[in-house]
């Protein structure tokens, strides 16, 4: 109105005909920004809350009737795989999730009460309202990366198989089961591969390694158990059972090997079978009778009581055993050889579980007994961390699952290993409490110490760009007066390569903890060192992969006391005995860079970068008095001089390198107050490396001879 007024007013005056538009132009320009400021001041909605969530409600859903001619879906199609039976181009910029509206799916040639598909599990309900309440709920399917069908199939055993297929087939966006997901954890006895879900993926329990398709399906886990605090008290004690056997169907070969385990063993083991017919609750679940006696054990308790549990899949409820048992804090002995673990992809559960061979059921107790007490309290702190992180309650589960999608779909931006598999307070920690085994999939970073050898260095960037288990190189260019060549002239490989120029001209170089190294294993090599084969590095990162917290390489020496000069003395000549391995070419975690940088003794590192020699040796004396472990030597290799240098070029040509080496030793030993080094006669060999046997059946068959 106040607009309007002052255009009246302005109209009536008796102003100039181009002074009366020009101010009616003013005004209304002002009116049209007020308006386009009201405008945009408005709360935005997203598409999520423009639309509205899809009713969960039970009681006036639409009926469906299925017709005989519906058109059925295709097969499991058992090859599929992210690249090829995925879209990824519906997903856009994040995972959305889609869930269809509640429908009455009825077969039309069946009687409606026993064909519908209307009844949902409360397990199934949960999980739909999960999803809905994420974040990463939308409900415009044409926004959707994933669509949920909202038909249960968790348990496929009270489904009619053809029914299921015809109600999938009628939904408006199945495109053979293109981006959708369908959730299972109890399959009929020929499994989920028998219903025609074609490309859709798989969220389902009991999965082996035939039906399993790996970076497809997510390994999901057993739903709706409840974690029993009384329990859990309970397990602190735990000085009941060493271990509990309550596994049923055993076949009568395991079942006698068990009952001589037992009858042999010193430790207490429970073995547990079902119970006779006069025993009362004998058909519950958590009901179990010692083997041959009616003497009845709740299994939650039993659990809570044991060190080790065993977990055979010869049952349909695997999973649910498998979930009690880390809910107990007892350790779960997985004796299954082809068993996929829930959200495998993402949880490394060797760092919870003991795996057992079938075929090795007799040695169980060898096994279990080499375990040490503090490799025990670490699987079992590591297993409840897992079972509180992800399988405590089924929105814990629920949110795993989707939080393992969206990585699956933008890797760029997934959690790492650390942040999936290690509590916040534990991903920095000292190796000397670094875990048995660590991540295979990880790989290695080569830190290549060099100078001036372009051609060397050229030869053994591209030697070692076909390594599997290599992740990146790393030159560490030394020359502080010449300039390394440029990129572009460095040999095109398929792994990430940087070059990193230092200031000065010192051997520590190599060790320093650069933070381009994104692995725990790194290996330093000589810009000359040529010769190794990528099946000797292969099986250098596995041996390290055992001993993450040694030096774990090829070329060894030992020190010796020499009576004569009453010193220690350097000794090259190959010997039963060893006590380093020349970080030339050797493995070792990360940790030790640092340590090397910061923690050495200052004298140590000064007197290697002022005589340019014997930073090896420092490296090895710095590892052997943390851990008072010796080195690893791989592989039987002696010789690794380069063919194609001159002795003059290398610095071991000098005749006073030995004497200088031993001058090390000797006032290493001084600083440390004590000799840290530690000698062995151990040599790490590929298995069957000898043996006469099919190469083709052979690992490392590369590996060099003598």
């Amino acid at each position: 109105m106040l607009v309007k007024n002052i255009i009246r007013q302005i109209l009536n005056n008796k102003y100039e005909r181009e002074q009366k538009i020009y101010c009616v132009a003013v005004c209304i320009a002002i009116w049209i920004a007020i308006i386009y400021v009201i405008i945009i001041s408005s709360p935005i909605t997203h598409a999520n809350e423009r639309n509205e969530r899809i009713s969960l409600d039970l009681s006036n859903v639409e009926k469906f009737r299925l017709e005989t001619d519906a058109e059925l879906t295709r097969r499991r199609n058992e090859n599929c795989s992210y690249w090829d039976c995925f879209n990824i181009y519906r997903c856009g910029e994040r995972l959305s999730i889609y869930i269809y509206p509640l429908v009455d799916y009825y077969d039309a040639e069946k009687s409606e009460a026993k064909s519908s598909l209307a009844v949902l599990s409360k397990e199934f309900f949960e999980i739909l309202k999960i999803i809905i309440e994420s974040p990463y709920y939308t409900s415009d399917p044409k926004e959707a990366c994933i669509l949920v069908p909202s038909i249960d199939t968790l348990n496929l055993k009270h489904i009619d198989p053809s029914t299921v297929s015809k109600a999938l087939a009628t939904l408006p966006y199945w495109e053979n089961g293109e981006n959708h997901l369908l959730f299972n954890i109890v399959s009929p006895e020929s499994g989920i591969e028998s219903f025609n879900t074609d490309r859709a993926i798989v969220a389902g329990a009991n999965f082996d390694s035939w039906t399993y398709r790996t970076g497809f399906d997510v390994a999901f886990p057993f739903l709706g158990y409840v974690r029993d605090e009384k329990m859990v008290s309970l397990s602190k004690a735990r000085n009941s059972f060493w271990l509990t056997v309550s596994t049923l169907n055993l076949n009568e070969v395991q079942l006698s090997t068990m009952t001589d385990v037992v009858t042999k063993s010193d430790r207490k083991i429970l073995l547990l079978d079902k119970c006779p017919k006069n025993v009362p609750n004998r058909g519950s679940i958590g009901v179990r009778c010692a083997y041959g006696t009616s003497t009845t054990y709740d299994i939650k308790s039993v659990y809570a009581q044991s060190q080790f549990c065993l977990i055979a899949k010869t049952e349909r409820l695997f999973e649910l055993n498998f979930i009690e048992a880390l809910a107990a804090n007892c350790i779960p002995v997985i004796f299954a050889d082809n068993v996929i673990l829930p959200f495998s992809e993402i949880i490394d559960w060797q760092l919870a579980v003991v795996t057992l061979r079938e075929a090795d059921l007799q040695s169980i107790n060898l096994k279990l007994r080499s375990i040490s007490l503090d490799k025990i309290d670490e699987l079992q702190r590591q297993g409840g961390w897992f079972y509180e992180q992800y399988l405590a309650s089924n929105e814990k589960i629920v949110k795993t699952m989707l939080a393992e999608l969206n990585d699956r779909i933008f890797a760029y931006r997934a959690k790492s290993y650390f942040d999936w598999n290690m509590p916040a307070q534990r991903v920095v920690q000292n190796p000397l409490f670094l875990s048995r085994v660590a991540h295979k999939s990880q790989g290695f970073t080569a830190v290549i110490l060099t100078y001036d050898r372009i051609e060397s260095l050229f030869k053994l960037i591209q030697k070692l760009s076909v390594v599997m288990s290599l992740q990146k190189i790393l030159v560490v260019w030394n020359n502080e007066k010449e300039a390394p060549p440029h990129i572009s002239i460095f040999p095109k490989i398929s792994k990430p390569l940087k070059v990193i120029r230092t200031k000065a001209n010192k051997l520590s170089n190599r060790f320093y903890p650069y933070e381009e190294i994104e692995t725990e294993a790194i290996l330093t090599i000589d810009d000359d060192i040529i010769m190794l084969t990528a099946d000797e590095l292969d099986f250098g990162y596995e041996v390290w992969r055992e001993f993450p917290d040694r030096i774990v390489g090829f070329p060894s020496r030992t020190h010796i006391w020499d009576n004569h000069t009453l010193r220690w003395r350097y000794e090259s000549e190959w010997t039963n005995q060893i006590s380093m391995v020349l970080t030339g070419a050797a493995f070792h975690h990360k940790y030790w860079s640092y340590a090397y940088t910061n923690q050495m003794p200052a004298e140590i590192k000064e007197w290697v970068d002022d005589h340019m020699n014997c930073e090896d040796i420092a490296m090895n004396f710095l590892v052997a008095n943390f851990t008072k472990k010796p080195p690893i030597k791989v592989a039987p290799r002696k010789k690794f001089k380069c063919p194609e240098c001159t002795n003059t070029e290398m610095l071991s040509a000098d005749i006073n390198h030995m004497m200088e080496r031993s001058a090390c030793i000797d006032r290493f030993a001084k600083v440390y107050g004590t000799m840290t080094l530690r000698t062995v006669e151990f040599r790490a060999d590929p298995v069957l490396y000898k043996d006469i046997f099919p190469e083709k059946l052979k690992r490392f068959n590369a590996v060099g001879s003598l």
